[in-house]
């Protein structure tokens, strides 16, 4: 989106025009579905996430105030504390000593995931997996787990970030340097603890 649209949007929201939130949603909707989908454990919950999202931006629509983030990590940090407010509500189907153990059963594919930040298929859509990315995430600054999501969920090209985040590819890239650092420094605390098996 670029910033002359990105400003439109936000004034019209601001002014409660319902064009504003339909241009807002057709622009945003598949990449909180996308993000959401892969931070979370439980598939069945994303629509309901998606759709609380939503309705909590409309109700704090008028304080939208863009020198403190974009339209889109606006959205994604609603979506984000929706997503904790499931989470406390819910029993997690895996806990994070389950997953933990799993990851350590991994043994040699441990380090090329994390180093490489890749996976195959089948590692990354387990549970236990979405459980430490979710929980990992979750440590981050809300800018930093933006810039992964959409780099490596939605696959954008850094120009393509840097537009819609409103600043320069370099900039994108130095960040995404960081946000990759972080990431793996706290996965790393999320899973150096391993209960013993059988606890």
């Amino acid at each position: 989106m670029d910033r002359k649209t990105h400003n439109q949007i936000a004034a019209g929201l601001k002014n409660g025009n319902q064009d504003a939130w339909l241009a807002l949603y057709s622009a945003y909707a598949d990449s909180i579905w996308r993000n959401t989908s892969r931070v979370m454990g439980d598939a069945s919950a994303v629509g309901d996430i998606v759709q609380e999202t939503f309705l909590a931006a409309a109700r704090s629509a008028r304080t939208y105030d863009d020198r403190r983030g974009s339209l889109w990590v606006w959205l994604w940090t609603i979506a984000r504390r929706q997503i904790a407010l499931y989470y406390r509500k819910q029993k997690p189907t895996v806990s994070l000593d389950q997953a933990c153990q799993w990851w350590h059963s991994l043994d040699g594919l441990k380090s090329d995931i994390i180093d490489q930040m890749a996976a195959p298929t089948s590692i990354l859509e387990t549970k236990e997996m979405a459980e430490l990315v979710r929980r990992t995430l979750a440590q981050l600054p809300v800018e930093y787990e933006t810039l992964l999501l959409t780099k490596y969920v939605d696959q954008l090209p850094v120009k393509e970030i840097a537009k819609q985040l409103h600043c320069s590819a370099v900039a994108v890239r130095s960040k995404l340097a960081r946000a990759r650092k972080t990431f793996k420094c706290e996965f790393a605390k999320i899973t150096q603890n391993v209960p013993p098996s059988g606890s």
